[in-house]
């Protein structure tokens, strides 16, 4: 039968796939912008389903996992620190970037906070996933 406990393991890799592609398109459209508006967008969509991956990982992660004792519990506190510091992030992320798409300032000097936050999502998905990985690997497989 299917363990529940799987959501997590499930659902924690959108966010991390889709955050980082989001972010490099990004990127890729401060230098393209004016040839190819499309990326701009395409990060925009990438970064709106990357932070619902990242809220849906989240609580899989809270409600569907069980709580790691001694040095595997410090270090599922600090994946979930992170875990929490990304998805608070993005949230806000998304709301800004949404605020100034109906407002029509998507190009105004708003887009660099917007971008900056963006980036902080970027690094925080690497590190949560980083303490994750090493969690799985050093304390779940390798501890098997």
């Amino acid at each position: 039968m299917f363990d529940i406990s799987h959501l997590h393991p499930l659902t924690v890799h959108f966010p991390v796939a889709l955050i980082i592609t989001g972010f490099f398109f990004e990127v890729l459209s401060l230098f393209f912008n004016k040839k190819e508006p499309c990326l701009s967008r395409a990060g925009f969509y990438l970064m709106l389903l990357g932070t619902v991956g990242a809220v849906a990982a989240y609580f899989t992660g809270e409600f569907f996992t069980e709580e790691l004792k001694g040095k595997a519990g410090e270090m599922e506190e600090l994946h979930e620190v992170f875990a929490k510091i990304t998805m608070f992030t993005m949230i806000a992320t998304s709301v800004l970037r949404i605020f100034l798409m109906i407002r029509k300032k998507e190009n105004t000097g708003w887009k660099w906070a917007i971008f900056s936050l963006y980036f902080i999502g970027f690094v925080f998905v690497g590190i949560t996933g980083l303490y994750g990985g090493t969690l799985v690997y050093n304390f779940i497989i390798g501890g098997l």
